[in-house]
């Protein structure tokens, strides 16, 4: 229920992992986290936070093996990066809201997800966090509502697929940045072995 007693919009999960991976040389999502594919463990933490849950990725990695066992939602727009995604779930479940990640977060924990839910009282467009780096909107593990995904349509129609951009427009309630580097991706394979020197002692904060 909202700050009025309003029933809040059904709150659905998506794990996008339909980039083409470029600066990592390799599939970022099928990369191993702690003995397991990167997008397995981020769909697993994902799901103990929202349900049902689902991967977004272009319609040339359906077949891939490991994406093939998941739920998928598949993108229906080319060249406008992981907004193609957002509105690929908003086209499915229009009345949903949705809590999305990227599978390249391998320090991403069940602490900073239940952050985001905590705070939904109805009154904010989308809810996420403070990016470490440049303290603007971190896009990437953001609760996006469903007035936020109506604004982001609107800016891809527009030619402006930023997700940050229309983060900025709306109604969003930003939330400290996260302890213990939560939201570090990992783009390049240096970046990735940073990450990994972190995870053992990060793994039992999951």
């Amino acid at each position: 229920m909202d700050a009025e007693g309003k029933a809040l919009s059904s709150l659905h999960g998506l794990v996008l992992a339909g980039g083409d991976s470029l600066r990592m040389g390799e599939d970022k999502a099928l990369l191993d986290a702690g003995g397991e594919p990167q997008l397995q463990a981020t769909l697993r933490l994902l799901q103990k936070h929202a349900r049902p849950c689902f991967v977004s990725l272009r319609a040339g990695q359906r077949s891939e093996p490991l994406r093939s066992g998941m739920r998928q939602i598949i993108d229906g727009l080319e060249g406008v990066g992981p907004a193609a995604g957002l509105l690929a779930a908003r086209a499915a479940y229009p009345q949903a809201a949705w809590l999305v990640v990227a599978c390249d977060l391998p320090l991403l924990n069940d602490a900073a997800l239940e952050a985001l839910i905590r705070a939904r009282d109805g009154r904010h467009a989308a809810i996420g966090y403070r990016s470490g780096h440049d303290d603007l909107p971190e896009p990437l593990c953001t609760l996006w509502e469903p007035a936020a995904l109506g604004r982001l349509e609107q800016q891809v129609r527009a030619g402006r697929n930023g997700l940050r951009d229309t983060l900025l427009q709306v109604d969003m309630l930003l939330l400290p940045t996260p302890p213990d580097a939560v939201l570090d991706n990992a783009n390049t394979p240096q970046e990735r072995e940073r990450l990994m020197r972190r995870m053992e002692p990060a793994s039992g904060k999951r």
